[in-house]
């Protein structure tokens, strides 16, 4: 592990602190500020801008072309976004966002959706100019952010200035290798129970959990009623989804097409001095995919900030064929970071984190009880 430096101009993640560092430079702009609120302790949140696209393909805008020129080639019309528009399930719409970006020459971003983006199963992906891979940015980029969102599941209501994604900012290698990973569990626990560290930290699927009524998971329902991202703790959750309950022996067969929200067995801690990424084992990626909404900030889980571990929610779904799901199978890898300092705020209650401590939760749009 390297030493954090108070000045933030080591390796590393950026924190909090960095972040509004290179707001005041300009290195992240937008046309309006960007608010205190969207800083959170090792990732930026991003806005939507106020003109979307509905396009009849998924897109990268390639090494030599800008997204807007692209756009002309796949663009069936515009949308204002100003006074509210629905996305509608099966759809691929490209959103203009409100941030833009002149990034020094050692400093590279990647970004992922947030986590109630990922419970709604609303796949949502950044794209930028000159680009051959999705929701990565490459060192020294300047030029605009656009967003692809292509409600899988639910139709939405979006209105400019809500916050979908996220990203996050790296100077030099940022991944802590396995070695290092077992020497920070030692010192610290990172799970509750034995550490499974192998390109990073495995977690598997909780099928045995018996919360309300036997519930282990949700399977959310087709054709339901259209989801406003403004409400929070507004909707009846019967409506949208139906529970899940294991069959013998802690087994959930996953239909094809299906989507589902389910819990890892592990509780999770992310030390101070760490951020994580999940990603899936890809020895089962031919069967499902396990799509996490991906960042966990510095602090999800620990015990200074009032997590005392929490469960990573998993968003499933199956592909071509059943597939039967037991308990304990593993699912995914959670793959440590190094941040170049402390931030000075950590994921919590402090900040109004939506998920510390959290066991099976749908997404905040949902009443709880």
């Amino acid at each position: 592990m390297n030493d954090l430096g108070p000045n933030n101009t080591g390796p590393g993640v950026i924190p909090s602190q960095g972040l509004r560092a290179m707001i005041a430079r300009g290195e992240i702009a937008a046309a309006e500020p960007v608010l205190p609120e969207q800083v959170q302790p090792a990732s930026l949140d991003l806005r939507l801008g106020h003109r979307a696209w509905r396009v009849r393909a998924s897109f990268l805008s390639g090494r030599d072309r800008d997204v807007a020129a692209r756009l002309a080639d796949f663009a069936m019309h515009e949308i204002d976004l100003s006074g509210g528009a629905v996305l509608e399930t099966g759809c691929v719409y490209v959103v203009e966002l409100a941030e833009s970006l002149a990034l020094p020459a050692d400093i590279s971003a990647a970004a992922n959706a947030k986590s109630s983006t990922g419970r709604l199963d609303l796949l949502t992906r950044m794209i930028t100019d000159r680009s051959i891979e999705f929701d990565r940015v490459e060192a020294g980029y300047a030029g605009p952010l656009y967003a692809e969102i292509s409600p899988r599941t639910f139709s939405v209501l979006v209105r400019p200035g809500m916050r979908l994604n996220q990203i996050r900012f790296r100077r030099g290698e940022a991944v802590i290798g396995d070695t290092d990973l077992r020497a920070l569990n030692d010192r610290e626990p990172l799970v509750d129970g034995e550490a499974l560290i192998d390109g990073g930290l495995g977690f598997s699927v909780d099928l045995t959990r018996r919360g309300r009524e036997g519930i282990v998971g949700w399977r959310a329902r087709r054709h339901s009623g259209l989801i406003d991202l403004d409400l929070v703790n507004h909707y009846e959750p019967s409506e949208f989804w139906e529970p899940v309950r294991p069959g013998g022996q802690g087994i959930v067969i996953l239909d094809p097409g299906a989507f589902y929200i389910l819990v890892s067995r592990e509780a999770v801690n992310v030390p101070p001095e760490t951020a994580a990424e999940m990603v899936p084992y890809m020895a089962i990626a031919g069967e499902f995919r396990v799509h996490y909404a991906g960042f966990f900030d510095p602090g999800f889980g620990h015990h200074a900030t009032g997590g005392a571990g929490s469960r990573g929610v998993l968003e499933v779904r199956c592909y071509e064929a059943p597939f039967a799901l037991e308990h304990g199978q593993m699912v995914g890898r959670l793959v440590y970071e190094r941040m170049a300092a402390v931030p000075d705020v950590l994921y919590g209650a402090g900040i109004g984190s939506s998920y510390q401590g959290q066991e099976l939760r749908l997404s905040k749009h949902f009443r709880e009880g």
